[in-house]
Parts: C-alpha cells; sequence; structure tokens
C-alpha cells in the first residue's frame, strides 16, 4: 500500500473511531467536554483549510482510482481467453488493488460527512438541553405540580363521586 493510501486508512480509522464516541451513550456533562474537545481544533482557520485540503486529494485519489479500476477491468475484458493463467492472475491481482484503494477512499470521504453530520446533531441536542434546563418550571403544567396539591384535588374530585352516587341512589329510590 502506498503512502497517502496508508495516510487515507489512518484518516479512516480516526473517523471511524470518532463517529463510535458521537454515538456512545454518554452521559450529558460528560458528551459536552467531549464534544467541545474535539471541536475546538476544528474552529481554527488554519485547520479548516487544511481539513478541506486533505478532503480535496482524497476526492482526486478516489476519481483516480475510479479511473484505474475502469482502466483495469477494460484490461481484464480485452485480456479475454487469449492470455496465459499468469498474466490474467496478475490483472485479476491489480484490479483487487484498484477496487481496494477505491472503497478505501469513498468510504473514508463518506464518513467524514457522516461524523460532520453526526457532531452537528450531538451539538444541537446539547444546546437543546441547555435550553431546557434553564426555562423556569411552569406551575400550570400538570406534571409540575406539587404531588400533595393532587392528592387534595383527588381526593375532592373522590367526595364529589360519592355525593354523586347517593344522588343517584335517591333518584332511583324515589322511581
Amino acid at each position: 500500500m502506498a503512502l497517502y493510501y496508508a495516510l487515507v486508512f489512518g484518516i479512516l480509522v480516526t473517523e471511524m473511531t470518532v463517529f463510535v464516541v458521537l454515538a456512545l451513550p454518554i452521559p450529558s456533562r460528560f458528551r459536552r467536554h467531549l464534544t467541545v474537545a474535539l471541536v475546538k481544533p476544528f474552529q481554527l482557520t488554519q485547520v479548516q483549510v487544511a481539513t478541506k485540503c486533505v478532503l480535496a486529494f482524497i476526492l482526486l485519489l478516489f476519481i483516480d482510482t475510479i479511473n484505474r479500476v475502469y482502466n483495469v477491468e477494460r484490461e481484464l475484458r480485452a485480456a479475454g481467453l487469449a492470455t496465459g493463467a499468469q498474466d490474467r492472475v496478475e490483472i485479476q491481482s491489480r484490479k483487487f488493488y484498484a477496487q481496494r484503494n477505491m472503497y478505501l477512499t469513498g468510504i473514508t470521504l463518506f464518513l467524514t460527512f457522516a461524523v460532520v453530520r453526526t457532531l452537528n446533531i450531538v451539538w444541537e441536542l446539547l444546546g437543546l438541553k441547555d435550553e431546557y434546563r434553564a426555562k423556569p418550571a411552569d406551575p400550570a403544567k400538570p406534571a409540575q405540580r406539587d404531588t400533595a396539591a393532587l392528592a387534595a384535588q383527588i381526593a375532592d374530585i373522590d367526595k364529589q363521586i360519592a355525593q354523586l352516587k347517593e344522588q343517584a341512589e335517591k333518584l332511583q329510590a324515589e322511581m
């Protein structure tokens, strides 16, 4: 494997690790610190430019590998049965390497966009959780009332139900 494909593989492993860490169910207090630690370096302009250049380089490698796969496939079809077994094995191995490199660069590009989108979703989720925690409790909502007030309300309603049952029995007795 050439040096640049080894670097692409290193980027792929790093992206997979970041994606798994972002997808793990971590408590919010730890997730916030982890997300800030992941985002902070990429807020620098120099890092953003370097990242875009690396992604452009990987895109060029991807396009090149698609071209190589196409050329090797065409060469394999042209060879057909006319070539010996050794030549066919050599072409097949070149096809394997070209496809491997195509999948390596393609999944690296795809995972880059998936990690960025996942990071944005996690960041938005943390912001929404902070907004929710910052809102004052609304006393009009039944879920946030005191349990004692609810118990008193239930007792009043039970008394009303008992009174209505007595009235119903009296009316039934009169008929």
